[in-house]
C-alpha cells in the first residue's frame, strides 16, 4: 500500500515537547505521518510513546511546540474537535448500552442531529465492516473479549474519523486472539485507507504490522524506519538490543573494507561487518549480530572466524531451537538455530564445546545512543 509520499502528511509533531511538572514525558518529538500509514509508537513503559498519542488526541496539550492535522495546528483545539478516534486498552464500552447503541453513540451526539435511519445505516455499515453484523442487538458482557475489541473498532471508525488512534488495544488478550486480532486490525486499516497509529510496547506486534516503526526511548524518538530496517540496521545499542534479539559485542577496527570494515574482536577473532558510517583504524567499536545470523557446528569450517564456546542451555521454541552459549572472552551468545539445521549436531548437550561460526558480512557497527 502507498503511503506518505511528499504532500500527503496528515499529521505532524513540530519540536513537540511535554511536560509534567518535573517530569519531561516527550522531548522534541519531530514526525511526519503519511496518509493511510500504520505507524507505531514502540517503547518500554515511561518512553513517551502514550504521552505523544495521547497530544494527538488532545487529552494533553503540548509545553512546546506544535501539532498538525491535515496541515491545521490543533494544540489548543479539544478532542472532540479533532478529526481523530481513539480505541482505549480496556474499551470504554458501556455496558447498559446494546452493541449497535454503544457504536451509535458518537453519531448521537452530532449537532446538528443526524436523522435516526442515517445513524442506523451507519451503524449497520460499522458493525458489516468488523464482521459483527448480526451483533446489534446484544449487550456488552454477552461478548468475548475480541468481539468486545472489534465493537470498540466500529465506534472508532463509524464516525470516519481522518486518523484512528489505537492505545494497546490488544494488551488484555490471550496470545492466540491476540494474533487473530492482529491480522484482522491490519486487514480492516488496508481496507478503509485511514491513518492508523498503534502504540504498543510489543515488538512483535509493531513489526508484523506497522509501515513503519517509531521506537521511544527516554521521551525521544531513538529512530523512526520500517520493521525492516530497525531490525536490520538498528541506528544504537538501545534500538538493536529493544528490537528483537541480538548479540552486542565490542571490538576494535582494524581497517576499512568498502561498506564494510574487519573487527578484532576481544577474543582475538577477526569478523567482517557492516558499517553504516565511516569508522576509524583503532576505534573501539559496538557491533550487533542477530542470533539467527550465527550458525553451530561440531567442527570448525576453513575461512570463517572459529568461536568455541560452551554449552549453557537449549531451550526449545518450535520451529526453532534457543542455544544459550558462554565464552571467556565474549560472555553469553546467543544463537537461533532452525529445526532442519539442528540435526547436524547430533549428540549435543548442555555442557559440551561447539563451534559459533560466524559468515563474513554479517553483524552491524552500531552508532552511538
Amino acid at each position: 500500500m502507498a503511503y506518505a509520499t511528499q504532500g500527503e502528511t496528515i499529521a505532524e509533531f513540530v519540536n513537540t515537547t511535554k511536560r509534567f511538572g518535573r517530569v519531561l514525558a516527550a522531548d522534541r518529538l519531530n514526525l511526519k505521518i503519511g496518509k493511510g500509514e500504520f505507524l507505531s509508537f514502540l517503547g518500554p513503559s515511561g518512553c513517551g510513546k502514550t504521552t505523544a498519542l495521547r497530544m494527538l488526541a488532545g487529552f494533553e496539550a503540548p509545553t512546546e511546540g506544535r501539532i498538525l492535522i491535515d496541515g491545521q495546528e490543533v494544540g489548543a483545539e479539544p478532542a472532540y474537535r479533532r478529526p481523530v478516534n481513539m480505541v482505549f486498552q480496556h474499551y470504554a464500552l458501556f455496558p447498559h448500552m446494546t452493541v449497535a447503541e454503544n457504536v451509535g453513540y458518537g453519531l448521537r451526539q452530532r449537532r446538528p442531529r443526524l436523522a435516526k435511519e442515517d445513524i442506523a445505516a451507519r451503524v449497520t455499515r460499522a458493525l458489516d465492516t468488523v464482521r459483527l453484523g448480526d451483533f446489534g442487538p446484544r449487550r456488552i458482557w454477552e461478548m468475548s473479549g475480541g468481539q468486545q475489541q472489534r465493537v470498540a473498532l466500529a465506534r472508532a471508525i463509524v464516525n470516519e474519523p481522518k486518523i484512528l488512534l489505537l492505545d494497546e488495544p490488544m494488551a488484555a488478550l490471550d496470545a492466540k486472539l491476540r494474533g487473530e486480532m492482529q491480522t484482522e486490525l491490519l486487514s480492516l486499516q488496508r481496507k478503509l485507507g485511514i491513518t492508523f497509529i498503534l502504540v504498543t510496547h510489543d515488538q512483535q506486534e509493531a513489526l508484523s504490522m506497522s509501515d513503519r516503526i517509531c521506537l521511544m526511548g527516554k521521551g525521544r524518538i531513538a529512530q523512526i524506519g520500517t520493521p525492516r530496517e530497525l531490525y536490520d540496521r538498528p541506528a544504537n545499542r538501545y534500538v538493536a538490543d529493544f528490537v528483537g534479539r541480538a548479540n552486542i559485542l565490542t571490538g576494535t577496527v582494524i581497517r576499512n573494507i568498502g561498506e564494510h570494515a574487519l573487527v578484532r574482536l576481544a577474543s582475538n577473532h577477526d569478523v567482517v561487518v557492516e558499517a553504516p558510517h565511516p569508522v576509524s583504524p583503532g576505534a573501539k567499536v559496538d557491533l550487533a549480530i542477530r542470533p539467527e545470523a550465527l550458525r553451530l557446528a561440531t567442527a570448525p569450517q576453513p575461512g570463517l572466524p572459529d568461536i568455541v564456546a560452551k554449552l549453557c542451555r537449549m531451550t526449545f521454541l518450535g520451529e526453532h531451537v534457543e542455544y544459550l552459549l558462554s565464552h571467556p572472552a565474549l560472555g553469553q551468545l546467543q544463537v537461533m538455530v532452525p529445526r532442519q539445521a539442528e540435526r547436524a549436531l547430533p549428540g549435543v548437550d548442555t555442557g559440551h564445546e561447539v563451534h559459533i561460526l560466524w559468515d563474513q558480512g554479517n553483524g552491524l557497527i552500531l552508532g552511538q545512543d
